[in-house]
């Protein structure tokens, strides 16, 4: 989805003028100010330019550590390296000194800053910058640490309380596989999973308390559940070939979230932010199943029959973006616990548009 000079300047064009252009194709409600889409236009100019204010809108949020980090992977995503260097160069210029990086606002931050990883290391491989690999192995140093992790070797989610979140599977795992480190990625997405896991629903709970083994957050919530889907293809497309057992798990295990979230998703396409519970009909958890489901199909691993909810899912999330390329409906920051925006929501849309067109492309 690079694009060049001429083409990125059209594209702002377009996307400049989407108020107009869009009460004509996508029927825009005068009182939600979403733009509604009307039959199949993916792939049209209309969507790149949505593309584009989702970019621009996400770029204007505030972000915390783990926000900015999984926003890199949405430029890395649609191939907007200008950005993601720029990104990069933040999140190094943020870094506390025992590694972790972008680090604002809180300092009991311990697994979200790992998700920073994967885009340092692409900007390190853009550029051949030496900081960039340096500020990787210092956080991936911290990562290792003993006082990081819990008796088992499970990476805590903050230094403040001793619990293990479902988010930490994205926030680490993918990063230590592009370092290199297969056993550690494996055995915190193992660790994850054991203490999480659900086999009877087939999905994640969202929070767990070391001390007690009590559940914090017992409830099944999308978005905790859309990070694991996300983190396990990821890492499986970075295994080489000769973990083969370890791929063979870790496919089985994302195809059974993936089930177990599909069996729930409601006729808009959407789910319900507590995926069991009928509260809010939340957007990202959509964004992340289709980014694994398109990423996945392309990878070689996952059934094509997938797409089509994957499609249902993203058409409804097309649905919930307004005239500002604010993805309405996602599971609000800073608290995620109502309906609004969220970074991790643009950028995951960022994220399934970038893994939605490669897949497209090789069709």
């Amino acid at each position: 989805m690079k694009r060049n000079s001429q083409n990125r300047r059209d594209f702002l064009k377009a996307a400049g003028g989407m108020s107009v252009a869009a009460a004509g194709l996508f029927g825009c409600s005068e009182s939600s100010r979403i733009f509604q889409i009307q039959g199949d236009r993916t792939g049209t100019e209309m969507t790149e330019a949505i593309i584009e204010k989702v970019k621009t809108a996400m770029l204007c949020m505030q972000r915390h550590s783990w926000e900015h980090g999984t926003a890199m992977q949405g430029m890395l995503e649609i191939g907007d390296t200008t950005n993601l260097i720029i990104m990069a160069r933040e999140s190094v210029q943020r870094k506390k000194s025992d590694g972790r990086l972008s680090m604002v606002g809180s300092d009991m931050n311990i697994a979200d800053t790992g998700v920073n990883g994967p885009g340092i290391l692409a900007a390190y491989q853009i550029t051949g910058d030496e900081k960039y690999k340096k500020a990787a192995q210092e956080q991936y140093e911290y990562l290792k640490r003993p006082e990081s992790k819990n008796a088992v070797g499970v990476i805590y989610h903050n230094n403040k309380s001793k619990v293990i979140f479902s988010d930490n599977m994205f926030m680490v795992a993918p990063f230590l596989a592009r370092m290199g480190d297969y056993d550690e990625a494996m055995h915190q997405i193992e660790g994850i999973r054991n203490l999480l896991w659900n086999e009877d629903q087939k999905l994640f709970h969202h929070i767990r308390i070391q001390e007690t083994m009590e559940f914090k957050d017992p409830s099944f919530w999308g978005g905790g559940n859309g990070w694991c889907a996300a983190a396990m293809t990821q890492v499986i497309n970075v295994l080489p070939g000769e973990r083969k057992t370890d791929k063979e798990k870790l496919i089985k295990y994302c195809t059974d979230v993936l089930d177990g979230c599909i069996a729930n998703q409601l006729s808009s396409g959407l789910f319900y932010d507590k995926i069991t519970e009928p509260n809010f009909e939340e957007s990202t958890l959509p964004s992340m199943l289709a980014y694994t489901i398109y990423t996945a199909i392309k990878s070689g691993w996952l059934d094509s029959s997938y797409k089509i909810p994957a499609d249902k899912m993203r058409h409804a999330v097309y649905a919930n973006v307004d005239e500002y390329g604010l993805i309405q409906n996602a599971s609000a920051a800073p608290l995620f616990n109502a309906p609004g925006t969220s970074p991790e929501g643009q950028a995951f849309f960022l994220m399934m548009e970038g893994a939605f067109g490669k897949l497209k492309n090789e069709v």
